[in-house]
């Protein structure tokens, strides 16, 4: 009785030091996801704060940067918006009812950036972002959640 009593208790300690790990150990390749809060002054001077996700992946020194936001149509359909930044490109990618649709940056005209793909375009100025396919046009803003 003994015996198994040690035995247990050394098994015991053994995987209590054994899984204790510091947070900086390991791969560093692994993606990294912070949420963030970030303060932004409107034109009409007012603060408001937005939370965002992102991420940023680092393999072989090659950064790979995603920022996840959510936006909101005037009829109150929400869709997810995902922004990423690799070392080759830059693109955005919209989803709404099951469906995505991925546009590559083409130019950016001061503070406005533009995606393009087919007869899709996307414009980004700010927190608003005009989305016009054929002679539909769909303005979206950026919420709160």
């Amino acid at each position: 009785m003994k015996k198994s009593l040690l035995v247990l208790n050394a098994v015991f300690a053994l995987t209590v030091i054994s899984c204790n790990k510091s947070s900086e150990s390991g791969n560093k390749s692994v993606v990294k996801f912070d949420t963030s809060e970030t303060s932004v002054i409107n034109n009409n001077g007012k603060m408001d704060t937005i939370t965002t996700g992102s991420s940023m992946t680092e393999v072989n020194g090659q950064k790979t940067e995603k920022k996840d936001h959510v936006y909101k149509a005037s009829d109150g359909t929400l869709v997810k918006v995902v922004f990423e930044t690799t070392p080759k490109e830059s693109t955005v990618a919209i989803t709404s009812n099951k469906k995505t649709f991925t546009l590559k940056k083409t130019e950016t005209k001061g503070s406005e950036t533009i995606y393009k793909k087919d007869d899709m375009t996307v414009r980004v100025k700010g927190d608003s972002l005009h989305l016009e396919q054929g002679n539909n046009v769909i303005e979206l803003k950026k919420t709160k959640i």
